[in-house]
């Protein structure tokens, strides 16, 4: 479990890990078991993609509290945890320390803007909300939007967050936003509202997606259709064509048109949605170019 999800932490563009090795009552909180899944974790993280040199490993007892907030009693051999960063060197010694020292992630505010909607509400005397979180790009009053991949186009009369008119909302901000002339039934969860000016979010008929297996009962082949989580959208894909089966870390093909892919494999799909689907490329516009299968 603990490796599918470092996996699919990776996957998904989490870059930045901490290692918490909680239940440390239950050993005596002894040192060499802790030291042990050092050990153990860094080889699978590393196998993962992490540099286990810029993850923070921290003991902890989640039920007694120790060595969350501040350093424990019980583990006095504990000199703290080490990362090192391109900006150099960190230290500490608690799970807050390790947590405030994550790096904030640069919030793309200067690319187009991509809103994929949680919800669409009705509100009396307002009229049409849709609600959603600003992935890239900014979003103020008085911009023409577009929905896709219905193409539904409308002016934004006002921008809110937590009932508060906002001057723009920008990325990693939960917003609702008041649209013009369009009804409840015009657009839903799973849409992308975009500006109409400035590369509008489009349909995608089909796209090519690198996909890995992390735990699957038997094979995958061509005709393969499961559900797709895809920022706000839950939509159909089929698996159309194994065009290559590629190394997980370099990302280099090992076989073109694999037959079928098993677990532990990565391969490049042509996948095609079974309704108008929004999805971008990762490069371009990382949160909705990522998806998982469940």
């Amino acid at each position: 479990q603990t490796r599918e999800h470092a996996l699919l932490a990776f996957t998904l563009g989490v870059r930045q890990l901490i290692v918490a090795v909680n239940k440390m009552d239950t050993t005596k909180w002894s040192e060499d078991r802790f030291n042990e899944i050092v050990k153990e974790t860094s080889t699978f993280i590393k196998k993962v993609g992490y540099n286990p040199k810029a993850v923070a490993f921290v003991p902890i007892s989640g039920w007694h509290g120790d060595n969350m907030l501040e350093e424990s009693p019980n583990m006095t051999w504990y000199k703290g945890w080490t990362k090192e960063l391109k900006s150099g060197t960190v230290k500490g010694k608690t799970l807050l320390d390790a947590i405030d020292a994550i790096e904030p992630p640069s919030r793309p505010s200067d690319k187009p803007l991509r809103l994929p909607l949680q919800d669409v509400y009705k509100i009396g005397g307002i009229g049409t909300v849709p609600v959603g979180r600003v992935e890239t790009g900014t979003i103020k009053a008085g911009m023409i939007v577009t929905f896709a991949p219905t193409n539904v186009t409308t002016e934004v009369k006002s921008v809110e967050m937590h009932h508060e008119q906002l001057e723009a909302g920008l990325p990693g901000d939960n917003v609702g936003f008041n649209v013009k002339n369009v009804s409840v039934k015009d657009i839903r969860r799973g849409n992308v509202c975009s500006d109409s000016k400035n590369d509008p979010a489009k349909e995608a008929a089909s796209f090519n997606a690198q996909v890995i297996v992390l735990n699957h009962p038997g094979q995958i082949g061509a005709g393969y259709a499961p559900v797709l989580d895809c920022h706000t959208a839950h939509i159909a894909c089929k698996f159309a064509e194994l065009l290559e089966k590629i190394d997980r870390r370099t990302g280099k093909a090992i076989e073109e048109a694999p037959k079928a892919i098993k677990s532990g494999d990565a391969a490049i799909v042509k996948m095609i949605p079974s309704k108008p689907m929004c999805v971008e490329t990762y490069n371009e516009y990382p949160p909705l170019g990522r998806f998982a299968v469940r």
